[in-house]
């Protein structure tokens, strides 16, 4: 069969992977989010955070389980039915198909772990060097990156450091995505674009390389973030949490790995998390903090501070993810180096230009103080939100009131707004 041939065939496949994975997350994840409350895996309010109750935590688990699950029962279709809507490259053999998927595994129990007993962030990056690990083990290793200043535009790694590099790109994925987490469907929507995106180029749209076997993973990934993305927009009746982050981040690594050229469309299409963390990194590290210390200062939080609100903050960010990623669709390899370049200037010339507008010129250096939150307690039912984790010190330091039994627990749903918006601008 032509390239078109195996696209065409493959296209039914991707379909039902997609839809079969959509319906299993959005039936999964209240029951996910039922069982998260009763064993007290919630995010409380704080200052830094935008929700003002209690939500549940680690639908990653939702997540991972539909892609991992759907992945498998694809592949056994695929290779039982004979029909073989999608053929297995060379490039892409059961080793990698292992790494992702076990790899997906091992980072949403680790993930969970960190939702259940807050890690220290030193025993979650040992973690996620360790899920990475997964990868290198299994033959996923990033071996060439685009170079838009060499003759063949490429960069061939030095085969000493490429298990390094890989380690890198797949814990700074991870990181990148973890930094953006800061708004109801963030997150996540931006995963869903970016897998989208990720499955169209599979298909050899902007390349004419069509790998329909990656596009498979890609678009069961999709799904999942999709149906989950059902309960995760705001208001957020749950939150994907570390699991979330680390298996979708680890698994949107390892899915631009797999094929030529797609590390360059990740860069691309990930532009705003990325560039997010890179700059307030920067940011953290010239005024003498350190890169992790938690603040204010993200995208995110300065595009509130201008005045927009949660639903909007969300859909401007979502946009640019989707003008990046038709920019990927359009530009070649090269091109696509010189685009992330030239973001890198504009990102910064952006924050610059909302600081200078007075989003985020108190909120960079504004302290976690719980009290900014008091308000919002005090004329809410909230104060009270019963969760399973038992008591609980408040705000003030003193102790919450002890919760009811976890399976009459409930917490009333409200949009969660940030602090800030509700407070006299100074």
């Amino acid at each position: 069969m032509t390239a078109s041939d195996d696209v065409q065939a493959a296209i039914p496949g991707l379909i039902i992977g997609f839809v079969l994975a959509l319906l299993l997350t959005l039936a999964l994840t209240p029951v996910v989010r039922r069982y998260a409350r009763r064993l007290g895996v919630v995010d409380r309010p704080e200052a830094r955070r935008v929700n003002t109750r209690i939500v549940a935590r680690g639908g990653g688990i939702a997540i991972g389980f539909a892609f991992i699950a759907v992945s498998l029962l694809m592949l056994a279709f695929n290779a039982i039915s004979g029909t073989h809507f999608v053929d297995e490259p060379a490039s892409v053999g059961a080793r990698q198909v292992a790494a992702l998927l076990i790899g997906a595994a091992a980072a949403l129990a680790i993930g969970f772990l960190d939702d259940k007993y807050q890690l220290r962030a030193r025993w979650q990056f040992l973690g996620q060097f360790a899920v990475a690990g997964v990868a290198v083990v299994l033959g996923v290793v990033v071996t060439t990156i685009n170079d838009p200043l060499s003759p063949e535009g490429i960069f061939r790694i030095p085969a000493a450091i490429v298990g390094v590099t890989t380690l890198l790109w797949i814990v700074g994925m991870v990181n990148s995505l973890n930094f953006i987490d800061g708004l109801d469907g963030l997150s996540s929507g931006i995963a869903l674009i970016a897998a989208l995106t990720l499955g169209v180029i599979s298909l050899g749209v902007g390349t004419g390389d069509p790998e329909p076997y990656v596009a498979l993973f890609c678009f069961i990934l999709a799904g999942a973030l999709a149906g989950f993305l059902r309960w995760n927009f705001h208001p957020a009746q749950i939150f994907s949490g570390t699991s979330g982050i680390m298996c979708v981040g680890y698994s949107l690594a390892v899915l631009s790995i797999l094929g030529a050229g797609k590390i360059a469309v990740a860069l691309l299409v990930l532009g705003v998390p990325i560039m997010d963390t890179f700059w307030i990194t920067v940011r953290r590290i010239a005024s003498g903090r350190s890169p992790f210390a938690a603040d204010r200062g993200h995208i995110h939080h300065r595009l509130l501070d201008l005045g927009l609100s949660h639903r909007s903050t969300v859909l401007v960010i979502y946009g640019v993810c989707v003008l990046l990623a038709v920019m990927s669709l359009v530009l070649s390899t090269t091109s696509q180096m010189y685009a992330f370049l030239g973001l890198i200037v504009l990102f910064g010339l952006a924050l610059f230009a909302i600081e200078r507008l007075g989003g985020g010129a108190g909120a960079v250096q504004e302290s976690l103080d719980a009290d900014s939150y008091a308000a919002d307690r005090e004329n809410s039912d909230d104060t009270t939100a019963p969760d399973a984790a038992g008591p609980a010190a408040d705000s003030s330091g003193g102790s919450a009131p002890t919760p009811p039994p976890a399976d009459q627990a409930e917490v009333r749903l409200e949009p969660a707004v940030a602090a800030h918006d509700r407070a006299p601008r100074p």
